[in-house]
């Protein structure tokens, strides 16, 4: 079970001591708006002045329950101190030296942590980035550079979020903001349909049919009439996808998505960006499905909030030639001695079973009062709540329902068109994750 390492009461959380947003806040948000582009969309006018674990105060000394762990980062909570020690000494040796051109020792242990908990079988290799983004773009060339140039096409999904760069970009489909203004977008990327649980793009009976009509769809419409399957490097995936709705697809789909890029000689590349370290209860969310994939992105709770990501995948993949590619700043010292430590707790603390056993709660609790209306879904602390209107389409109101739970002292944000996003630090304990349920849940009551 997680330890409680904070200097408050997690019993006296939430507090609201001013209605938000509160002065000190709407300063700080009219500074930002002067000086910041502002070219992304911020849920509503939380201002970080401090964060205690699972919990994080405004500037005006409001405290919230975190039912969003800075969009899935920060695994261990705020400031946790076993990961605030490794950064402070980390720190005190040395903050950079560029691993492309030299060496040191703690990247060389946080791969070798990587490669014993990925779930790919045989010997592992790692490319360390900065983000998740940067992880899908290395991982786009890492395939294309395995197969030689030979296989330029990459199969993605509808609904996938992979990122704001342009190979990222290119791979997305969830929103079409990410790319309006960016064309032309990188070639040879062909999407193909991902099996939604309650929007299933074909007209199906249950889920385990979408997910097998989806299959159809990619061996009757685009290997038979688009491209032949010995021109695709790669097919993408998010075991579950993030940005689209935190959208689980059945087990036979993935199971049978496997088979096809094994019988194609192609690659099973799975997005673990949000779904990676614990998250789902399981190190990384494909573990759930059965599935062994040949390439892994991660990024986000790596190293609990420090600017981190990876690519980890079987050696022979993992391949390309010297000066292919390198970055500056990827695996970062001081950012692997904080991954290291964020695995340390996770481990020690118990926090892969406490996700799982805490998340069947959550998901009851919501489907238990709202489930014959709107749609609960999720494994683990990654759960989406799908706010549905009379006809099951996706209602108006969820910016209003994050709105109303903010003021009441819950930072929780959306997903995908209407879909409540729940992911908290892994180490929120039960009566506090069941109290940001309850309040969630009285602000939905106005909306009946």
């Amino acid at each position: 079970m997680p330890k409680w390492h904070w200097p408050i009461d997690p019993d006296k959380v939430p507090k609201i001591v001013v209605e938000p947003p509160g002065p000190r806040a709407l300063e700080v948000v009219r500074r930002d708006e002067e000086l910041l582009m502002q070219s992304f969309a911020r849920w509503y006018p939380l201002v970080i002045a401090r964060g205690y674990g699972p919990v994080v105060e405004d500037v005006d000394g409001n405290l919230y329950i975190d039912y969003n762990a800075g969009i899935a980062v920060t695994a261990t909570g705020h400031a946790h101190p076993k990961v605030v020690e490794a950064i402070k000494r980390q720190s005190e040796l040395f903050l950079h030296y560029s691993l492309t051109d030299f060496y040191y020792e703690v990247a060389v242990k946080l791969a070798e942590k990587l490669v014993s908990i990925a779930p790919i079988s045989g010997q592992k290799k790692v490319f360390f980035t900065n983000s998740g983004t940067e992880s899908i773009e290395g991982l786009v060339k890492v395939a294309r550079g395995y197969f030689k140039g030979q296989r330029p096409y990459i199969i993605a999904f509808y609904g996938a979020f992979h990122g704001r760069t342009y190979a990222s970009m290119s791979l997305s489909a969830s929103k079409p903001v990410h790319r309006k203004y960016f064309s032309p977008v990188m070639p040879n990327v062909i999407h193909v349909p991902y099996p939604h649980p309650v929007h299933c793009p074909f007209k199906a009976k249950d889920p385990e049919e979408c997910g097998q009509y989806a299959l159809e769809f990619i061996d009757e419409w685009v290997f038979k009439r688009l491209v032949g399957p010995d021109e695709v490097a790669a097919v993408l995936i998010e075991p579950i996808q993030g940005e689209g709705g935190y959208v689980v697809p059945p087990r036979g789909f993935m199971q049978g998505l496997r088979k096809i890029t094994k019988e194609h000689g192609i690659l099973l590349a799975v997005d673990e960006v949000q779904t990676g370290f614990g998250r789902t209860g399981r190190w990384f969310a494909i573990e759930h499905f059965g599935v062994e994939p040949d390439l892994i992105a991660t990024a986000k709770a790596i190293a609990s909030g420090l600017p981190l990501g990876a690519i980890i995948g079987r050696a022979e993949v993992m391949s390309l030639p010297k000066g292919a590619h390198a970055n500056t700043f990827g695996g970062n010292p001081v950012a692997a001695a904080a991954s290291l430590a964020t695995i340390e707790v996770i481990e020690e603390e118990g926090l892969l079973e406490h996700a799982a056993k805490l998340g069947d709660e959550i998901k009851k609790a919501f489907a238990d009062e709202v489930g014959d209306r709107h749609h609960v879904r999720g494994l683990g602390l990654m759960i989406g709540v799908e706010l549905l209107d009379e006809r099951k389409k996706p209602a108006k109101y969820l910016q209003e329902v994050l709105v109303k739970a903010f003021k009441r002292g819950v930072a929780v944000i959306g997903a995908g068109f209407s879909t409540i996003r729940i992911a908290p630090p892994l180490v929120i304990p039960r009566e506090m994750a069941l109290k940001a349920a309850s309040i969630i849940l009285e602000t939905l009551r106005d909306y009946r």
